[in-house]
């Protein structure tokens, strides 16, 4: 079952992941939200659209913006909709 980790902590864990462009989402039912902040950071992909991202913290660590997702996806990224997607030092075990 795929699982994000950071810090030594379990932030995901769901058999439910989707797979798009090499990174696992994980439905937002999956994320330990005790350890995800809001962040005021912003992107915008073409095909996928504007994501929002997560400051992850873990024993009083910040990992600022380690996660992303899209609030409102385009069409052709409906499947990942509000799933979670990690980077900057989270592991991913598949």
């Amino acid at each position: 079952m795929p699982k994000a980790i950071w810090n030594g902590t379990v932030l995901a864990e769901s058999n439910q992941c989707e797979v798009v462009e090499g990174n696992q989402y994980f439905p937002p039912d999956s994320i330990n939200k005790e350890y995800f902040q809001e962040s005021s950071t912003h992107t915008s992909c073409p095909w996928k659209g504007q994501a929002s991202y997560y400051t992850i913290v873990v024993d009083g660590q910040e990992n600022k913006d380690a996660a992303w997702y899209y609030p409102s996806a385009k069409e052709k990224a409906k499947n990942i909709e509000g799933y979670v997607a990690f980077w900057r030092g989270v592991k991913v075990e598949v």
